[in-house]
C-alpha cells in the first residue's frame, strides 16, 4: 500500500479518545479527530503546488471556478497505528488521481480501462455517422426532397383552388343558362360543363401521381444513404448499452466483510449521474480493500459556493443522500456499528402543542421546533396526528398549512372541511400575512430588502432545495432588519410565496442575505435549534369574516 495514501497525525492526538461508534454519515458532529484530520488536509489545499483548480478563493487565478467537496476518514491500520486517508467528490483538476487522495473506485479516465477502449470506438461510430450525415451527395438529396416537396404542395395547391375557382364559375353559368336555353340545349350544355369538371379532376390525379413518382425517385436515393446511418446508429446504441451494462457490473464496492456488491445492482440498473464518486464511497472502498479500520469520517467543502447550492467554505456537511444513501447503507457499511440514526427518532417526544386560539371551526397552535407538521416516512407522530387525537369528530385534512419540522410558531388548523377550503383559499391567493422571525449567524448591513430566488428540490440530495432559474417555482421574500445581537442579526421575514425551505435558502445562499439562520443543519452551521419561528399571522375568519392578527413572540 503507497505510504502517502495512509497518513499517520502531524498533530498530536494524545488525550482524544476513540469514538464509541462509527459516524452516521447522513447527519453528524465531526469527531474530535476527524476535526484534526479535516484541519490538515485543509492545511495541504492552502499550500499545495501539486495540481492547479480555481477553487474561486484567488480573485486572479484564471479558469472555470468550482468549489469541492473532501472528505477525511480516520482509520487504524492492522497495527493499531491510527490515520487518515483524504478524498475529493468527483475530478479535482480534471483528474481522477492524483497525490495524497484515494483514487476512484473505477478509473474511466485510465487510458488501458475498457470504458476508454470501448469509448473510443463509439466514438469512431461517432464520425462515420457525422461524415455521412455531412457528406455533400446526402445534404443535396435532403435539400432536393425538401424543394420537390415544396414544388408538390404548391402546385397541387394551384390546381386544387383553380379546380374550386371554375366550379364557382360553371355553377354559376348553370344558373343563367336555365334562363336563356331550351331544355335540350341545358342539358347538352350541362353535359358540357360536367366533362370539363371531369378533366380538372383527372389532371389534378396525374399531377399528384407525377409529383408522388418525382418524391420517391428523390427518396429511394435519399433513404440507401440513411439506412447506412440507421445502422450505424443501432450498432451505436448496442455499443452504448453493453459498454453501460459493463461499467454497472465492474463499478463495485467493498464493505468490511471483503463482500463486492456492483452499482448496477445496488441501483438495480438505474444509478443517477456521478453515483459511487463521492468521497464518502471512495473512503471506505480505499480502507476496506487495504485492510484499514474505519473509526471515523467527516465531509466538508472548499472554495466559492456553486449559484444553484448553498456550500459554505470550510463547513461540514452530510453525505449526500440520492448518490451516496443505497452504496453506504445499502451495502458498505453493512456490520459497522454506527451512530444513531437520528431520522429514526421521534423529534417530537415529551412536547407538547400550545393552543392559542380556538373556536367552533378552527383553532391554532405555537408548533415547538423539531415538529412535524404532517405525518413522515419514518415518524407519524406530529400536528396532525395530535390533532386527530384531541378532536375525534373534526373532519377534512385538518392542517391548512405547513411549518418546516425544524421551525415553530404559529400553524392554523380547521375542524371541518369547508373550513379548510375557505382557509387555504386565503392562501392560494395570498390573503394571509405572515412575519417569521430569524436569528441570522452574522451581521446584515442592510436594513431591509427583497429576495426573488426560485427554487426547486435538489433531487440528489432531498430535502435540500437549490435555486433553479430554469425548472425552480418563484419564490419571493421581503425582509426587514430588527436589532444586531452579539455578531448575529435579528430580522423579520415576510414570505410572499411559501416554498419548501424558502427563508432558510433565502437566507443562506449568496443571491439571497449570504448569511444562514442559525442552527440551519442544512444551509449553515448546527447548534440547539433553528432560530427560525413563525411569529404573526394575519387571516379573514371563515364564518365572521372578521380580520384575525394571532402573535407568538419567538422565545430565542
Amino acid at each position: 500500500m503507497p505510504k502517502s495514501l495512509f497518513q499517520k497525525f502531524k498533530t498530536s492526538i494524545s488525550g482524544i479518545s476513540l469514538p464509541e461508534k462509527f459516524t452516521f454519515p447522513f447527519y453528524y458532529e465531526p469527531h474530535e479527530l476527524s476535526q484534526v484530520a479535516v484541519l490538515e488536509l485543509q492545511s495541504y489545499l492552502e499550500t499545495q503546488t501539486d495540481f492547479e483548480h480555481n477553487f474561486g478563493l484567488q480573485k486572479d487565478q484564471d479558469g472555470l471556478v468550482i468549489g469541492k467537496m473532501f472528505g477525511v476518514l480516520v482509520c487504524q491500520n492492522q497495527k493499531g497505528e491510527l490515520g487518515y486517508l483524504w478524498a475529493f467528490s468527483g475530478k479535482l483538476a480534471e483528474q481522477n488521481q492524483l497525490p495524497y487522495f484515494v483514487p476512484t473506485v473505477y478509473d474511466m479516465l485510465h487510458p488501458s480501462s475498457f470504458y476508454k477502449n470501448e469509448e473510443a470506438k463509439i466514438n469512431q461510430l461517432n464520425r462515420q455517422i457525422e461524415q455521412l450525415e455531412e457528406n455533400s451527395e446526402y445534404l443535396m438529396a435532403k435539400e432536393t426532397l425538401n424543394q420537390i416537396f415544396s414544388e408538390a404542395e404548391n402546385d397541387i395547391q394551384r390546381q386544387k383552388q383553380h379546380i374550386k375557382t371554375q366550379k364557382l364559375l360553371r355553377d354559376q353559368l348553370r344558373i343563367d343558362a336555365q334562363n336563356t336555353k331550351t331544355i335540350e340545349e341545358f342539358e347538352a350544355y350541362n353535359l358540357q360543363l360536367s366533362e370539363q369538371s371531369k378533366r380538372e379532376a383527372i389532371l389534378l390525379k396525374k399531377m399528384t401521381k407525377y409529383w408522388n413518382y418525382k418524391k420517391a425517385e428523390v427518396q429511394q436515393n435519399l433513404e440507401s444513404i440513411e439506412a447506412e446511418i440507421n445502422q450505424l446508429k443501432e450498432k451505436r446504441r448496442e455499443m452504448s448499452g453493453t459498454l453501460q451494462q459493463r461499467l454497472f457490473a465492474e463499478y463495485s464496492f467493498l464493505n468490511q466483510s471483503g463482500k463486492r456488491k456492483s452499482i448496477g445492482e445496488i441501483f438495480n440498473d438505474n444509478p443517477p449521474a456521478g453515483a459511487g464518486e463521492c468521497a464518502a464511497p471512495k473512503l471506505l472502498h480505499y480502507a476496506f480493500e487495504h485492510q484499514l479500520r474505519p473509526i471515523a469520517m467527516a465531509e466538508f467543502w472548499w472554495g466559492q459556493s456553486p449559484r444553484s447550492e448553498v456550500r459554505k467554505h470550510k463547513q461540514f456537511y452530510p453525505a449526500c443522500k440520492g448518490k451516496c444513501e443505497p452504496i453506504l447503507l445499502g451495502h458498505m457499511l453493512d456490520d459497522i456499528i454506527m451512530d444513531e440514526n437520528p431520522f429514526l427518532e421521534n423529534p417530537a417526544e415529551g412536547k407538547t402543542l400550545e393552543i392559542i386560539y380556538e373556536d367552533d371551526v378552527m383553532l391554532a397552535i405555537n408548533k415547538p421546533a423539531e415538529f412535524l407538521s404532517v405525518p413522515g416516512k419514518l415518524v407519524t407522530d406530529s400536528v396532525y396526528e395530535r390533532i386527530k387525537q384531541m378532536y375525534p369528530d373534526a373532519t377534512g385534512p385538518l392542517v391548512v398549512h405547513r411549518l418546516d419540522m425544524s421551525t415553530s410558531g404559529i400553524m392554523l388548523l380547521a375542524k371541518n372541511e369547508e373550513t379548510y377550503v375557505q382557509l387555504q383559499s386565503q392562501f392560494i391567493k395570498r390573503k394571509v400575512k405572515k412575519c417569521y422571525e430569524a436569528l441570522l449567524d452574522g451581521v446584515i448591513e442592510q436594513n431591509e430588502g427583497f429576495i426573488d430566488l426560485p427554487l426547486r428540490v435538489d433531487l440528489d440530495d432531498r430535502p435540500r432545495q437549490m435555486v433553479c432559474y430554469e425548472y425552480g417555482k418563484p419564490a419571493q421574500t421581503e425582509w426587514e432588519k430588527i436589532a444586531i445581537e452579539n455578531n448575529k442579526t435579528r430580522v423579520h421575514f415576510y414570505p410572499i410565496t411559501g416554498r419548501t425551505h424558502q427563508l432558510r435558502v433565502h437566507a443562506s445562499h449568496p443571491l439571497g442575505l449570504n448569511t444562514s439562520i442559525t442552527g440551519d443543519d442544512l444551509y449553515g452551521t448546527k447548534s440547539n435549534r433553528l432560530h427560525l419561528h413563525a411569529k404573526s399571522i394575519t387571516f379573514e375568519h371563515p364564518i365572521s369574516k372578521e380580520v384575525i392578527t394571532l402573535l407568538v413572540e419567538a422565545d430565542f
